[in-house]
């Protein structure tokens, strides 16, 4: 299968100069739903992870209405409020836990490798700002350890992000249910794979081989759970446990992105090219490879639809939904780049698990590898490889 280029069109169509509009109606912004500081994150996020994001001004302007709006989303108290309306009016009684943690994962993305230096700074310093969050929930957990592992990456040495990533992980490593069902709760809800991401992440940043041990087997339980056949089948928005039939629905486009990052990040730490292969098989869902064989992504509009349902696709292209989708596409760029870096290794291992401890030295960029690497991956590899745009800078967590 040959895979598409992330596309910024429909991303663009739903921002404003405010932010990002939650929802559309087809592809048409709806306007009377507002802005949210969930989206505003993951668009800062994707932005970020763009390859040089800084030589494509629509993007660098995307970056910089969106990391103002985290700015004003900002409380006094260091906590971040969600919903805003389209008349800037912010609606939340109470703080976010989970829009708190995704805002952090992105400050701490765009402090990394945000499209310019001055956007940098000011990640950096509202990371800081936020960064005294605390939280007994997984996900809100999750997202603030990838976002403090991110700005490690640029500054080993912040306390702020240190002691966060500290917090955070003692609140999610050891947590099972029983050893029958080892997840964390009862049953599987949302963002699932963004647990045992963060597991793996946080191992590796911190040498810790029995946490990215504990990320690893996590992860491949939940990919046994949602794989039906020979493609991933996602709990449904209402969650899944273990008595329920199976596939459920409405399959939401946020799941398969969450088990494309894991993966990724999983062929990164482990060296293991079966992650990769898992990560693509979760890009192909978004392209007709799941319960209903249909395609949700719109190449014409850079669009994704908005879920799979028992009767087809839900055609709103809301704003979550694309970019789960743009993020997803945006890892098969860095799968290619590191499957290259493998065959340019002579197909030895690479990653940071070595041995019993984990290998921080080996964990660096793969660099700025040319392009055209489909001609140095072997014929194992090379059913995996797409039309290569250039490498993807390597992060973990991002």
């Amino acid at each position: 299968m040959r895979f598409p280029s992330p596309n910024f069109q429909h991303l663009q169509r739903l921002s404003d100069d405010t932010g990002l509009i939650e929802h559309a109606w087809f592809e048409l912004p709806r306007r009377c739903c507002g802005y949210t500081v969930d989206d505003v994150a993951r668009g800062l996020l994707v932005i970020c992870r763009e390859p040089r994001a800084e030589t494509v001004p629509r993007l660098v302007s995307l970056a910089e209405i969106y990391l103002d709006f985290l700015y004003h989303a900002l409380g006094s108290n260091g906590r971040y409020r969600n919903r805003m309306s389209y008349a800037r009016e912010w609606l939340d009684e109470s703080p976010s836990d989970d829009a708190h943690g995704r805002a952090l994962w992105a400050l701490g993305t765009a402090a990394l490798s945000a499209p310019s230096a001055a956007m940098k700074r000011a990640a950096n310093r509202l990371f800081e700002a936020a960064s005294s969050f605390d939280t007994p929930y997984a996900r809100a957990n999750a997202y603030a350890i990838l976002g403090a592992a991110a700005l490690l990456e640029t500054d080993p040495r912040n306390d702020h992000a240190k002691r966060l990533l500290e917090r955070c992980t003692v609140r999610l490593q050891g947590l099972r249910v029983s050893q029958q069902w080892p997840w964390p709760e009862p049953r599987l809800t949302y963002d699932n794979a963004r647990i045992p991401q963060s597991l793996l992440v946080a191992g590796a940043v911190t040498d810790n081989a029995p946490m990215v041990e504990e990320g690893l087997a996590l992860l491949k339980w939940l990919v046994d759970v949602e794989t039906q056949g020979p493609h991933f089948s996602f709990a449904p928005s209402g969650g899944w446990r273990e008595d329920e039939p199976r596939p459920g629905f409405d399959q939401q486009p946020l799941e398969a992105a969450a088990m494309v990052d894991a993966c990724v990040d999983a062929f990164w730490v482990s060296g293991d090219i079966r992650w990769a292969d898992l990560g693509l098989n979760a890009v192909r869902w978004f392209l007709g490879a799941n319960d209903k064989s249909l395609t949700l992504y719109d190449e014409n509009t850079g669009g994704c639809c908005d879920g799979l349902t028992a009767s087809g696709v839900n055609e709103n292209q809301g704003a979550e939904s694309t970019l789960a989708c743009i993020a997803a596409l945006q890892q098969v760029r860095r799968i290619d780049s590191m499957l290259a870096h493998r065959c340019l290794q002579g197909e030895q291992q690479v990653g940071f698990v070595s041995g019993n401890r984990t290998n921080r030295t080996i964990g660096g960029p793969v660099g700025q590898i040319d392009g055209a690497i489909t001609k140095s991956v072997s014929a194992a590899d090379k059913d995996h490889v797409i039309d290569i745009a250039p490498p993807l800078p390597r992060q973990l967590g991002r």
